[in-house]
């Protein structure tokens, strides 16, 4: 199933140290086709993420293990299940 995490974030700058490790995460959670696509939008003002997991509580769980989504100024805003009608 497919789930879309939207991320929004604030002005603190604590986020940005955080930054190498979670895209490092994502990357090993694409190999292994956890994580499909994700990024930023253009305006860094949050972003978008699309996991491929059997349950909403599987996404929490590969969240957890990233600590930029409890880092200050990110505000994880949904996660919610999206059923694509075109692939």
């Amino acid at each position: 199933m497919l789930f879309v995490v939207e991320l929004a974030f604030g002005t603190n700058p604590d986020r940005l140290a955080l930054r190498p490790a979670h895209r490092q995460m994502l990357q090993e959670l694409h190999k292994k086709k956890k994580v499909l696509m994700a990024g930023p939008w253009a305006d860094d003002s949050g972003a978008l993420l699309l996991f491929d997991a059997e349950t909403k509580d599987h996404v929490k769980t590969l969240m957890d293990e990233d600590p930029y989504y409890k880092a200050p100024g990110v505000t994880i805003k949904t996660i919610r299940a999206w059923t694509p009608v075109i692939r």
